[in-house]
Protein backbone atom coordinates (compact mmCIF):
# COMPACT_ATOMS: atom_id res chain seq x y z
CA UNK A 1 0.00 0.00 0.00
CA UNK A 2 1.16 3.21 -0.88
CA UNK A 3 -0.04 6.67 0.98
CA UNK A 4 -0.45 9.46 -1.52
CA UNK A 5 -0.46 12.14 1.86
CA UNK A 6 -3.37 13.39 4.42
CA UNK A 7 -6.61 13.59 3.02
CA UNK A 8 -5.95 10.94 -0.06
CA UNK A 9 -7.44 8.19 -0.66
CA UNK A 10 -4.55 5.08 -0.66
CA UNK A 11 -4.89 2.97 -3.30
CA UNK A 12 -2.41 -0.16 -4.46
CA UNK A 13 -0.29 -0.32 -6.95
CA UNK A 14 0.96 -3.81 -8.65
CA UNK A 15 4.41 -4.41 -10.32
CA UNK A 16 5.81 -7.08 -12.08
CA UNK A 17 7.28 -9.65 -9.01
CA UNK A 18 4.76 -8.36 -6.79
CA UNK A 19 7.29 -4.69 -6.17
CA UNK A 20 5.18 -2.89 -3.64
CA UNK A 21 5.44 0.68 -4.25
CA UNK A 22 7.52 1.27 -1.73
CA UNK A 23 10.67 -0.99 -2.87
CA UNK A 24 10.54 0.22 -6.20
CA UNK A 25 10.82 3.94 -4.97
CA UNK A 26 13.36 2.55 -2.91
CA UNK A 27 15.37 0.78 -5.96
CA UNK A 28 14.82 3.89 -8.52
CA UNK A 29 16.40 5.84 -5.60
CA UNK A 30 19.48 3.78 -5.16
CA UNK A 31 19.95 3.65 -8.98
CA UNK A 32 19.91 7.40 -8.79
CA UNK A 33 22.02 7.59 -6.41
CA UNK A 34 24.43 5.24 -7.79
CA UNK A 35 24.70 7.34 -10.95
CA UNK A 36 25.47 10.00 -8.83
CA UNK A 37 28.18 8.74 -7.81
CA UNK A 38 29.10 7.24 -10.96
CA UNK A 39 29.58 10.45 -12.66
CA UNK A 40 32.03 12.91 -11.75
CA UNK A 41 31.30 16.69 -11.43
CA UNK A 42 31.80 18.32 -15.34
CA UNK A 43 34.92 20.71 -14.36
CA UNK A 44 35.49 23.63 -16.36
CA UNK A 45 38.11 26.37 -16.78
CA UNK A 46 36.89 29.66 -16.98
CA UNK A 47 38.73 33.05 -17.71
CA UNK A 48 38.16 36.01 -16.65
CA UNK A 49 39.33 39.04 -18.43
CA UNK A 50 38.74 42.52 -19.23
CA UNK A 51 39.36 43.67 -15.22
CA UNK A 52 41.71 45.84 -13.12
CA UNK A 53 43.39 42.76 -11.43
CA UNK A 54 44.62 43.61 -7.65
CA UNK A 55 47.09 40.31 -7.34
CA UNK A 56 48.17 42.21 -4.18
CA UNK A 57 50.94 40.13 -3.28
CA UNK A 58 52.70 41.61 -6.70
CA UNK A 59 51.85 44.62 -9.31
CA UNK A 60 48.44 45.72 -10.79
CA UNK A 61 47.54 44.32 -13.97
CA UNK A 62 45.41 46.88 -15.92
CA UNK A 63 44.18 44.68 -17.52
CA UNK A 64 44.82 41.44 -16.70
CA UNK A 65 43.10 37.96 -17.36
CA UNK A 66 43.16 35.45 -14.50
CA UNK A 67 42.46 31.56 -15.50
CA UNK A 68 40.33 29.44 -12.74
CA UNK A 69 40.86 25.57 -13.37
CA UNK A 70 39.04 23.24 -10.59
CA UNK A 71 38.63 25.50 -8.27
CA UNK A 72 42.19 27.15 -8.34
CA UNK A 73 43.63 30.17 -10.06
CA UNK A 74 45.85 28.29 -12.63
CA UNK A 75 47.32 31.44 -14.03
CA UNK A 76 47.14 34.98 -13.74
CA UNK A 77 48.89 37.19 -16.34
CA UNK A 78 48.54 40.41 -19.28
CA UNK A 79 47.00 37.72 -21.86
CA UNK A 80 46.86 34.49 -21.08
CA UNK A 81 47.16 32.02 -24.06
CA UNK A 82 45.89 28.82 -22.62
CA UNK A 83 42.29 27.88 -23.76
CA UNK A 84 39.18 28.42 -21.43
CA UNK A 85 35.33 26.74 -21.26
CA UNK A 86 33.96 29.70 -20.72
CA UNK A 87 35.31 33.48 -20.53
CA UNK A 88 33.60 35.87 -18.44
CA UNK A 89 34.38 39.39 -19.39
CA UNK A 90 34.84 42.02 -16.84
CA UNK A 91 35.76 45.38 -18.70
CA UNK A 92 36.05 48.33 -16.75
CA UNK A 93 35.84 46.18 -13.23
CA UNK A 94 38.33 45.83 -10.71
CA UNK A 95 39.21 41.80 -9.10
CA UNK A 96 40.29 41.67 -5.74
CA UNK A 97 41.12 38.33 -3.67
CA UNK A 98 38.05 38.21 -0.88
CA UNK A 99 38.77 40.59 2.08
CA UNK A 100 39.18 38.41 5.00
CA UNK A 101 38.11 39.66 8.86
CA UNK A 102 40.46 38.55 11.21
CA UNK A 103 38.28 39.43 14.57
CA UNK A 104 34.61 39.17 14.74
CA UNK A 105 31.39 38.07 16.57
CA UNK A 106 29.53 37.65 13.03
CA UNK A 107 27.39 33.97 12.73
CA UNK A 108 28.06 34.23 16.89
CA UNK A 109 25.62 37.43 17.29
CA UNK A 110 22.13 38.35 15.53
CA UNK A 111 20.61 40.60 17.23
CA UNK A 112 22.62 42.26 20.43
CA UNK A 113 19.62 43.24 22.09
CA UNK A 114 17.85 39.65 21.99
CA UNK A 115 20.00 36.96 24.34
CA UNK A 116 18.43 34.04 22.52
CA UNK A 117 20.39 35.31 19.18
CA UNK A 118 23.86 35.71 21.33
CA UNK A 119 25.92 32.88 21.58
CA UNK A 120 29.73 34.64 21.74
CA UNK A 121 30.15 33.52 25.61
CA UNK A 122 30.68 30.94 27.55
CA UNK A 123 30.42 30.17 31.51
CA UNK A 124 33.55 30.19 33.08
CA UNK A 125 37.16 32.03 32.72
CA UNK A 126 39.40 29.39 31.29
CA UNK A 127 37.79 27.60 28.89
CA UNK A 128 40.38 26.45 25.99
CA UNK A 129 38.60 23.31 24.35
CA UNK A 130 35.45 25.84 23.87
CA UNK A 131 35.49 25.95 19.58
CA UNK A 132 33.72 29.16 18.12
CA UNK A 133 32.83 27.59 14.74
CA UNK A 134 30.34 25.06 15.57
CA UNK A 135 28.60 27.83 17.49
CA UNK A 136 28.34 29.80 14.01
CA UNK A 137 24.84 30.39 12.27
CA UNK A 138 25.18 29.47 9.02
CA UNK A 139 21.75 31.06 8.47
CA UNK A 140 22.80 34.30 10.04
CA UNK A 141 21.07 37.07 7.78
CA UNK A 142 24.44 39.58 8.76
CA UNK A 143 26.57 36.79 6.36
CA UNK A 144 25.25 37.78 3.12
CA UNK A 145 25.40 40.97 4.04
CA UNK A 146 29.30 41.09 4.64
CA UNK A 147 29.72 38.71 1.58
CA UNK A 148 27.94 41.72 -0.55
CA UNK A 149 30.81 43.98 0.17
CA UNK A 150 33.75 41.43 -0.60
CA UNK A 151 34.12 39.54 2.37
CA UNK A 152 34.79 36.24 1.81
CA UNK A 153 36.19 34.95 5.32
CA UNK A 154 35.81 35.65 8.84
CA UNK A 155 36.84 34.38 12.18
CA UNK A 156 34.36 34.14 14.73
CA UNK A 157 35.37 34.98 18.17
CA UNK A 158 34.52 33.69 21.36
CA UNK A 159 34.30 35.43 24.36
CA UNK A 160 33.54 35.22 27.91
CA UNK A 161 36.29 34.37 30.25
CA UNK A 162 40.24 34.99 30.25
CA UNK A 163 41.08 31.58 27.99
CA UNK A 164 37.94 31.51 26.23
CA UNK A 165 38.44 29.46 23.67
CA UNK A 166 39.31 28.51 20.18
CA UNK A 167 38.51 29.73 16.51
CA UNK A 168 38.46 28.40 13.34
CA UNK A 169 38.40 30.19 9.89
CA UNK A 170 35.00 30.21 8.16
CA UNK A 171 33.96 31.13 4.54
CA UNK A 172 30.39 33.12 4.39
CA UNK A 173 28.83 30.58 2.08
CA UNK A 174 27.81 27.15 2.87
CA UNK A 175 24.76 24.77 4.21
CA UNK A 176 26.41 24.30 7.45
CA UNK A 177 29.27 24.95 9.51
CA UNK A 178 30.73 21.47 8.36
CA UNK A 179 30.92 23.25 5.06
CA UNK A 180 31.91 26.40 5.79
CA UNK A 181 34.93 26.02 7.93
CA UNK A 182 37.94 26.28 5.87
CA UNK A 183 40.49 25.61 8.80
CA UNK A 184 40.17 24.98 12.73
CA UNK A 185 41.61 25.70 15.18
CA UNK A 186 43.33 28.38 14.03
CA UNK A 187 44.05 30.40 17.27
CA UNK A 188 43.26 30.85 21.03
CA UNK A 189 41.73 33.87 22.55
CA UNK A 190 43.80 35.39 25.25
CA UNK A 191 41.35 38.37 27.13
CA UNK A 192 44.35 39.91 28.95
CA UNK A 193 43.34 40.81 32.42
CA UNK A 194 42.69 44.42 32.94
CA UNK A 195 45.45 46.81 34.42
CA UNK A 196 43.86 49.76 35.03
CA UNK A 197 43.17 51.17 39.47
CA UNK A 198 40.08 52.95 39.80
CA UNK A 199 41.12 56.18 41.63
CA UNK A 200 37.61 57.59 42.45
CA UNK A 201 37.41 58.22 45.68
CA UNK A 202 34.86 55.91 48.09
CA UNK A 203 32.91 58.74 49.59
CA UNK A 204 32.20 59.68 45.00
CA UNK A 205 31.42 55.97 44.98
CA UNK A 206 27.92 55.15 43.52
CA UNK A 207 28.13 51.81 45.19
CA UNK A 208 30.16 51.78 48.47
CA UNK A 209 30.07 47.98 48.91
CA UNK A 210 32.03 47.44 46.00
CA UNK A 211 34.58 49.88 46.55
CA UNK A 212 38.04 48.82 47.02
CA UNK A 213 41.38 50.34 47.62
CA UNK A 214 44.06 51.17 45.06
CA UNK A 215 46.22 48.50 47.16
CA UNK A 216 43.38 45.92 46.83
CA UNK A 217 42.55 46.32 43.33
CA UNK A 218 46.63 45.96 42.71
CA UNK A 219 46.54 43.06 44.31
CA UNK A 220 43.57 41.65 42.23
CA UNK A 221 45.08 42.51 39.22
CA UNK A 222 48.12 40.62 40.42
CA UNK A 223 46.33 37.88 41.26
CA UNK A 224 44.73 37.86 37.70
CA UNK A 225 47.69 37.87 35.85
CA UNK A 226 49.56 34.87 38.22
CA UNK A 227 47.00 32.94 37.35
CA UNK A 228 46.68 32.75 33.84
CA UNK A 229 50.41 32.29 33.90
CA UNK A 230 50.04 29.33 36.34
CA UNK A 231 46.81 28.12 34.05
CA UNK A 232 49.70 27.97 31.02
CA UNK A 233 52.22 26.15 33.15
CA UNK A 234 49.97 23.77 34.11
CA UNK A 235 49.62 23.32 30.36
CA UNK A 236 53.21 23.12 29.85
CA UNK A 237 53.67 20.23 32.24
CA UNK A 238 51.16 18.48 30.59
CA UNK A 239 52.64 18.84 27.23
CA UNK A 240 55.63 17.76 28.93
CA UNK A 241 53.78 14.38 30.48
CA UNK A 242 52.62 14.07 27.19
CA UNK A 243 56.10 14.07 25.55
CA UNK A 244 57.61 11.72 28.01
CA UNK A 245 55.34 9.32 27.35
CA UNK A 246 56.47 8.55 23.88
CA UNK A 247 54.54 6.90 21.37
CA UNK A 248 51.76 5.11 23.89
CA UNK A 249 51.30 8.96 25.68
CA UNK A 250 49.24 9.08 28.40
CA UNK A 251 46.27 6.77 29.19
CA UNK A 252 43.09 7.72 27.71
CA UNK A 253 41.32 8.09 31.38
CA UNK A 254 44.35 10.77 32.28
CA UNK A 255 43.62 12.67 29.29
CA UNK A 256 42.04 16.30 30.10
CA UNK A 257 40.08 17.76 27.38
CA UNK A 258 41.79 21.54 28.35
CA UNK A 259 45.08 21.08 28.17
CA UNK A 260 44.20 18.38 25.20
CA UNK A 261 43.15 21.81 23.37
CA UNK A 262 46.36 23.90 24.87
CA UNK A 263 48.62 21.55 23.47
CA UNK A 264 49.65 23.19 20.10
CA UNK A 265 49.95 26.24 21.24
CA UNK A 266 52.17 25.80 24.47
CA UNK A 267 54.05 24.05 21.28
CA UNK A 268 54.39 27.39 19.44
CA UNK A 269 52.61 25.17 16.82
CA UNK A 270 49.77 27.98 16.35
CA UNK A 271 49.42 31.58 18.01
CA UNK A 272 47.39 32.79 20.59
CA UNK A 273 45.71 36.30 19.86
CA UNK A 274 45.72 37.94 23.26
CA UNK A 275 42.92 40.73 23.39
CA UNK A 276 44.72 43.77 25.01
CA UNK A 277 43.97 47.51 24.36
CA UNK A 278 45.38 49.56 27.65
CA UNK A 279 49.36 50.00 27.13
CA UNK A 280 50.02 48.05 30.31
CA UNK A 281 48.27 45.11 29.09
CA UNK A 282 50.20 44.66 25.57
CA UNK A 283 53.34 45.26 27.67
CA UNK A 284 52.82 42.78 30.02
CA UNK A 285 51.18 39.96 27.16
CA UNK A 286 53.97 40.54 24.84
CA UNK A 287 56.99 39.93 27.80
CA UNK A 288 55.40 36.80 28.56
CA UNK A 289 55.26 35.84 25.14
CA UNK A 290 58.83 36.10 24.57
CA UNK A 291 59.44 34.50 27.81
CA UNK A 292 57.85 31.86 27.18
CA UNK A 293 58.52 31.62 23.24
CA UNK A 294 54.21 31.61 22.53
CA UNK A 295 53.67 32.98 19.10
CA UNK A 296 51.11 35.49 20.20
CA UNK A 297 48.98 38.35 17.83
CA UNK A 298 47.66 41.35 19.86
CA UNK A 299 44.12 41.83 19.17
CA UNK A 300 42.25 45.06 19.88
CA UNK A 301 45.28 46.84 20.10
CA UNK A 302 44.24 50.66 20.51
CA UNK A 303 47.26 51.51 22.64
CA UNK A 304 49.54 49.35 20.38
CA UNK A 305 50.78 52.70 18.74
CA UNK A 306 52.94 53.61 21.75
CA UNK A 307 54.49 50.61 22.17
CA UNK A 308 55.50 49.99 18.08
CA UNK A 309 59.28 49.31 18.65
CA UNK A 310 58.57 46.73 21.10
CA UNK A 311 55.83 44.81 19.28
CA UNK A 312 58.21 44.95 15.81
CA UNK A 313 61.00 43.75 18.10
CA UNK A 314 59.35 41.08 19.03
CA UNK A 315 57.53 40.31 15.39
CA UNK A 316 53.76 40.10 17.01
CA UNK A 317 51.60 41.24 14.74
CA UNK A 318 48.33 43.90 15.24
CA UNK A 319 44.64 43.34 14.73
CA UNK A 320 43.96 46.94 15.19
CA UNK A 321 40.25 46.64 16.27
CA UNK A 322 37.72 49.83 15.26
CA UNK A 323 39.09 52.38 13.82
CA UNK A 324 35.95 54.86 13.52
CA UNK A 325 34.57 53.37 16.93
CA UNK A 326 37.53 54.55 19.10
CA UNK A 327 37.03 54.00 23.13
CA UNK A 328 34.28 51.04 22.69
CA UNK A 329 31.93 49.83 20.27
CA UNK A 330 29.24 52.78 21.32
CA UNK A 331 31.55 55.56 21.20
CA UNK A 332 33.20 57.80 18.31
CA UNK A 333 35.80 59.77 20.87
CA UNK A 334 39.08 58.72 21.69
CA UNK A 335 39.81 56.47 25.12
CA UNK A 336 41.82 59.63 26.73
CA UNK A 337 40.94 63.55 26.21
CA UNK A 338 45.08 64.28 26.26
CA UNK A 339 44.88 62.37 22.78
CA UNK A 340 44.91 63.47 19.18
CA UNK A 341 41.22 63.63 17.67
CA UNK A 342 42.93 61.26 14.60
CA UNK A 343 45.03 59.16 17.01
CA UNK A 344 43.58 55.74 15.85
CA UNK A 345 43.25 56.73 12.26
CA UNK A 346 47.11 57.50 12.25
CA UNK A 347 47.63 54.49 14.80
CA UNK A 348 47.89 51.84 11.39
CA UNK A 349 50.46 53.95 9.70
CA UNK A 350 52.64 54.39 12.55
CA UNK A 351 52.69 50.97 13.30
CA UNK A 352 53.41 50.35 9.69
CA UNK A 353 56.33 52.62 9.62
CA UNK A 354 57.93 50.86 12.92
CA UNK A 355 57.50 47.70 11.13
CA UNK A 356 54.84 45.96 12.69
CA UNK A 357 52.82 44.26 10.51
CA UNK A 358 48.51 46.02 10.73
CA UNK A 359 45.28 44.12 9.87
CA UNK A 360 42.50 45.77 10.35
CA UNK A 361 39.25 44.33 11.92
CA UNK A 362 35.54 46.08 12.86
CA UNK A 363 36.03 44.26 16.47
CA UNK A 364 33.31 42.19 18.69
CA UNK A 365 30.06 42.24 19.45
CA UNK A 366 27.04 42.68 17.81
CA UNK A 367 27.31 46.05 16.28
CA UNK A 368 30.49 45.46 14.63
CA UNK A 369 28.87 42.24 13.68
CA UNK A 370 25.82 43.76 11.82
CA UNK A 371 28.17 46.65 10.56
CA UNK A 372 31.07 44.14 9.18
CA UNK A 373 30.47 45.09 5.84
CA UNK A 374 32.66 48.47 6.28
CA UNK A 375 35.72 46.86 6.92
CA UNK A 376 37.14 48.39 3.39
CA UNK A 377 35.79 51.55 4.84
CA UNK A 378 38.27 51.19 8.01
CA UNK A 379 41.02 50.22 5.82
CA UNK A 380 40.28 53.56 3.32
CA UNK A 381 40.34 55.96 6.63
CA UNK A 382 44.09 54.12 7.34
CA UNK A 383 44.51 55.57 3.60
CA UNK A 384 43.46 59.01 4.60
CA UNK A 385 45.73 59.77 7.52
CA UNK A 386 49.07 57.81 5.96
CA UNK A 387 48.95 54.49 5.71
CA UNK A 388 49.73 53.74 1.93
CA UNK A 389 47.17 51.95 -0.14
CA UNK A 390 48.68 48.85 -0.98
CA UNK A 391 48.88 48.18 2.61
CA UNK A 392 45.60 49.27 3.82
CA UNK A 393 44.68 46.60 1.00
CA UNK A 394 46.88 43.74 2.46
CA UNK A 395 45.90 44.59 5.65
CA UNK A 396 42.26 42.95 5.35
CA UNK A 397 43.57 40.56 2.58
CA UNK A 398 47.32 38.87 2.82
CA UNK A 399 47.73 39.98 6.41
CA UNK A 400 45.30 38.35 7.99
CA UNK A 401 45.47 35.33 5.62
CA UNK A 402 49.65 35.32 6.72
CA UNK A 403 48.89 35.32 10.27
CA UNK A 404 46.07 32.83 9.83
CA UNK A 405 48.02 30.18 8.52
CA UNK A 406 46.13 30.09 5.30
CA UNK A 407 48.61 32.36 2.90
CA UNK A 408 49.16 29.29 0.90
CA UNK A 409 45.45 29.62 0.05
CA UNK A 410 44.01 32.84 0.29
CA UNK A 411 44.99 36.83 0.70
CA UNK A 412 45.98 37.17 -2.76
CA UNK A 413 45.56 36.49 -6.29
CA UNK A 414 48.26 33.86 -7.38
CA UNK A 415 48.84 30.99 -9.67
CA UNK A 416 48.41 28.00 -6.76
CA UNK A 417 46.04 29.68 -4.75
CA UNK A 418 42.29 28.77 -4.23
CA UNK A 419 40.17 31.03 -7.18
CA UNK A 420 38.78 33.16 -3.79
CA UNK A 421 37.62 36.45 -5.54
CA UNK A 422 35.44 39.40 -5.92
CA UNK A 423 35.03 41.95 -8.89
CA UNK A 424 33.51 45.14 -8.37
CA UNK A 425 32.78 48.37 -10.31
CA UNK A 426 35.34 50.68 -8.82
CA UNK A 427 38.42 50.87 -6.35
CA UNK A 428 36.83 48.93 -3.17
CA UNK A 429 38.51 51.44 -0.77
CA UNK A 430 35.91 54.22 -2.16
CA UNK A 431 32.42 53.98 -1.02
CA UNK A 432 31.08 54.35 -3.76
CA UNK A 433 32.14 50.96 -5.48
CA UNK A 434 29.71 48.42 -5.74
CA UNK A 435 30.79 44.55 -6.06
CA UNK A 436 29.48 43.07 -8.62
CA UNK A 437 30.65 39.28 -8.44
CA UNK A 438 32.12 36.90 -6.20
CA UNK A 439 34.11 33.62 -6.32
CA UNK A 440 34.53 31.10 -3.74
CA UNK A 441 37.11 28.53 -4.55
CA UNK A 442 36.43 29.05 -8.26
CA UNK A 443 32.61 28.75 -7.83
CA UNK A 444 30.74 31.86 -8.32
CA UNK A 445 28.25 32.62 -5.31
CA UNK A 446 25.09 34.53 -4.79
CA UNK A 447 25.03 38.50 -3.66
CA UNK A 448 21.79 38.15 -2.65
CA UNK A 449 20.92 39.69 0.86
CA UNK A 450 18.43 41.12 3.18
CA UNK A 451 19.44 44.84 1.94
CA UNK A 452 18.89 44.04 -1.92
CA UNK A 453 15.78 42.21 -1.08
CA UNK A 454 14.48 45.75 0.55
CA UNK A 455 15.49 47.72 -2.08
CA UNK A 456 14.05 45.53 -4.60
CA UNK A 457 10.93 45.29 -3.06
CA UNK A 458 10.60 49.02 -1.90
CA UNK A 459 11.77 49.56 -5.51
CA UNK A 460 8.41 48.20 -6.90
CA UNK A 461 6.26 49.63 -4.27
CA UNK A 462 2.94 51.21 -5.57
CA UNK A 463 2.98 55.02 -6.37
CA UNK A 464 0.58 57.47 -6.75
CA UNK A 465 -1.10 58.16 -10.12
Amino acid sequence: MFSLGSGVSTREFSFPGNLSVCSAVVRILALGFCLSIAVPALTQTVLLTGATVHTVSGSTLAPGQVLIKDGKIAAVEKVIKAKADRVTKLDGQHLYPGLIAASTSLGLVEINGVRATRDASEVGEYTPDVESWVAVNPDSELIPVARANGITHFLPVPSGGIVAGQSGLMAVDGWTTEDMTVKRPVALHVFWPGMELNTTPREEFKDKSKWKSLADQAKERREKVRALEDFFEEARAYARAREAGGKNGLPAENLVPAWEALLPYVRGDLPLMVHADDERQIKAAVQWAATNSYKIIVTGGRDAWKLAGLLATNQVPVIFERIYNQASALSSTPARDTYRYDVYFTAPETLHQAGVKVILSEGLDGQAAATLRNLPYSAAQAVAFGLPEDEALKSITLYPAQVLGVADRLGSIEAGKEATLFAADGDILDLRSHVKRMWIAGREVNLENRHTRLYEKYRARPRAK
